[in-house]
């Protein structure tokens, strides 16, 4: 902390040497011709011969990364938006004036600069600076370059250096946003239409959540953030929108770990006139769409695991995965007693212990998911932990539901959607019960959700992927913290 003072103290002086000499130290008439990568492009496609001290001039700007100095001379690497470049300064080719100045400039500070290109001695194409202006002066001064910036929790709480000093974190978050475009891209192709739907509900539903909670003076009434957009969207379709999609933010008051945020981005969508199989297909198309288009590649490597996206990805019941894979009997899976015991006898907690099918789907938590690194659809979920899909004709114990697993972890959820109102009505009535009973995550009446129902909604799938997941399959990362820009964390004790 000492040396970071001194260091402090130090920019802090240089800082009030310029504003001695007049000089702006944050001024905004400095134009910008050319990006770095213009730069660049400009210098491939020239004739050689034209590329000289004599050539054309490119006015760029960007922040300082190194300095080099050789007396009157200096070598700097600076970075804008499109990439690194290095500049050459020597006092003979600006101004007494420019000269002073960049003697007081350092790594951190915005420098704009405009000269030709040249080709130096080790072959690096470099701009001569014929002006050199000061832009924006840093106080603080950036991490050692070498050591870099690598502990995560402050690499999550100065997202803003991570992204100057690790060229890949910054990379990840431009393919994110390159994910996102091509899965906006996909649904608009096929016809969905992309829509907004309230963030602040008067009842939080559509997943099993416990939700955040507000109040809002002016209507004298609580609100609750949105656990998931879904029957504000089926409204929509109930209201003649027979494709829907909507990139979200929706947030639950949960637990953090590398899988969960409470705050996060998902995407839901709807299909009228399909059935859950119908999207299966489709989320299949929409993950070759993206990694082909993100990627190159419909072959990934996911945290040391092969990932193959383009053989037809498996679909398995639910009870069968209990069975084969985690070696549950058959005859046990219908005893809750005895599931009870063999989640004990794992280590497995269980709150919920009276309802054999949250049970179940404990147990496939731990037994099962983590093995699940091929693409998997698992189906056939029980209607007790499934309040809103539409019940299986061949098995009314169960639904038509499926959940994506790629890499071990959940990527997807969806169903074809109960558009019974009477059912509905039922199910949110045993939804009401455990409410009732303590189960904050329950699903609350909504009984404007059922008066639409009421007026029909045509047969329609449903699914929700969390992007997040997405965007950690495609860059390979291993916690939901390395791809949010900046994510909750607890607030750090002073001192600290």
């Amino acid at each position: 902390m000492a040396e970071e003072s001194h260091i402090l103290a130090q920019r802090k002086q240089k800082l009030d040497s310029l504003r001695r000499l007049n000089i702006p130290l944050y001024p905004n008439d400095f134009r910008v011709s050319h990006d770095i990568c213009d730069i660049r492009n400009a210098v491939k496609a020239a004739p050689p011969k034209t590329i000289t001290e004599q050539g054309p001039l490119f006015r760029t700007a960007g922040r300082i990364m190194a300095v080099n100095r050789f007396g009157k001379s200096a070598f700097i690497r600076f970075r804008d938006r499109t990439g690194q470049m290095q500049a050459y300064i020597r006092k003979d080719k600006v101004s007494d004036a420019a000269f002073e100045i960049f003697q007081k400039l350092e790594a951190g500070d915005f420098v704009g600069l405009e000269g030709p290109m040249f080709v130096t001695r080790t072959g690096e194409w470099t701009l001569l600076a014929r002006d050199v202006k000061l832009i924006c002066k840093a106080l603080r001064p950036l991490p050692e370059k070498f050591h870099g910036l690598k502990d995560p929790e402050k690499r999550y709480r100065q997202r803003y250096l991570d992204l100057i000093m690790n060229p890949g974190v910054r990379d990840l978050f431009v393919r994110r946003s390159r994910i996102i475009q091509c899965v906006r891209e996909f649904f608009i192709a096929k016809d969905f239409m992309e829509v907004e739907t309230p963030m602040m509900q008067p009842i939080p539903g559509g997943a099993e959540a416990k939700p955040f909670k507000t109040h809002h003076n002016a209507l004298g009434m609580d609100l609750y953030l949105r656990i998931a957009p879904e029957l504000y969207l089926k409204r929509l379709v109930v209201g003649g929108f027979e494709r829907v999609f909507e990139i979200n933010r929706s947030f639950r008051n949960e637990g953090v770990s590398t899988q969960h945020n409470p705050e996060f981005t998902m995407l839901e969508f709807y299909q009228a006139y399909a059935t859950y199989e119908d999207l299966m297909d489709l989320t299949e198309a929409l993950f070759r769409h993206v990694a082909q288009a993100v990627c190159g590649t419909l072959s990934i490597s996911y945290q040391g695991n092969a990932i193959d996206l383009q053989k037809p990805w498996q679909r398995m019941p639910l009870l069968e995965a209990l069975k084969t894979i985690g070696h549950i009997e058959p005859e046990v899976l219908s005893d809750r007693g005895r599931l009870l015991a063999l989640a004990e006898a794992r280590g497995i907690q269980v709150t919920k212990k009276g309802r054999t099918g949250k049970i179940l789907t404990k147990l496939f938590d731990a037994l099962v998911e983590p093995h699940l690194i091929q693409p998997t659809f698992i189906v056939g979920y029980p209607v007790e932990v499934s309040p809103l899909s539409k019940r299986s004709e061949a098995d009314p114990s169960l639904t038509e539901r499926f959940e994506l697993f790629i890499g071990g972890r959940e990527i997807a959820n969806g169903f074809s959607e109960l558009n019974d109102p009477e059912d509905q009505r039922n199910r949110f009535l045993e939804q009401v019960k455990r409410r009732q009973t303590g189960d904050q995550e329950a699903h609350p009446m909504d009984a404007d959700y059922i008066e639409a129902l009421e007026y029909g909604m045509p047969p329609t799938a449903g699914e929700g992927i969390g992007i997040d997941r997405m965007v950690m399959l495609f860059t390979d990362a291993g916690s939901i913290r390395e791809v949010i820009f900046f994510p909750h964390m607890k607030t750090p004790s002073r001192g600290s």
